[in-house]
């Protein structure tokens, strides 16, 4: 099933403590968990580690410890896409280096349980370039007034929020977010498939220190 990507603004839409989504065109699975962990920020060098096909709450179940980062794997369209569990929070760097050599990398995260709390975030990677970057709540909070990246692009995305009503801080949080995601679908194409997240196994791997 093509879904797109505005189920991801239900509470608790993937496991608790939020989620965090890489899709990616142009990478297959295998490469797309390679390139993320290289992009952990721990100083030593991790390598990716296939346990099997899980669903997300026998990956969680395996997982002796819940610092460490799995990630479920799979594909929809031209869209690959990896799904973080454990303690993924913080734990990623830059994806710029993801996108290289030509490869779209869009990255979805809310850290939904953080007491903080910290906005949904959506960034866009092409080819070692950030196209597009902003917070889903359009609140003007953490560094993010507005869409940023590529001048065009990030205005373009920019008059597409615009157009839908956003930002508008008197709606509910949760609706605004539902909506950006919404607009970054329609924009970028995006697609999730919602049931294979949720409900089904999928190929898994941990990412371990070499």
């Amino acid at each position: 099933m093509t879904d797109g990507t505005t189920w991801l603004a239900d509470r608790q839409s993937i496991a608790f403590g939020g989620y965090h989504v890489v899709l990616a065109r142009g990478l297959s699975p295998e490469e797309l968990a390679k390139r993320l962990a290289a992009a952990l920020r721990y100083d030593t060098e991790h390598i990716v580690v296939p346990v099997g096909d899980h669903t997300g709450t026998s990956l969680l179940e395996l997982m002796d410890d819940y610092d460490d980062v799995g990630l479920r794997l799979g594909s929809v369209g031209d869209w690959t896409y990896a799904v973080a569990y454990g303690g993924w929070q913080a734990e990623f760097g830059p994806l710029t280096p993801v996108s290289r050599d030509g490869a779209h990398v869009c990255l979805l995260e809310y850290e939904e349980e953080n007491g903080k709390p910290v906005p949904p975030q959506f960034a866009y990677f092409h080819d070692g370039r950030l196209l597009a970057a902003f917070n889903l709540h359009l609140d003007g909070s953490w560094g993010y007034e507005k869409v940023e990246g590529d001048p065009d692009i990030a205005a373009r995305l920019q008059e597409r929020l615009t157009a839908a009503g956003l930002p508008d801080l008197e709606r509910n949080r949760r609706e605004v977010h539902r909506a950006a995601l919404g607009v970054v679908e329609e924009f970028f194409g995006l697609a999730l498939p919602r049931e294979p997240i949720v409900s089904g196994t999928l190929p898994t791997v941990l990412l371990e220190p070499a």
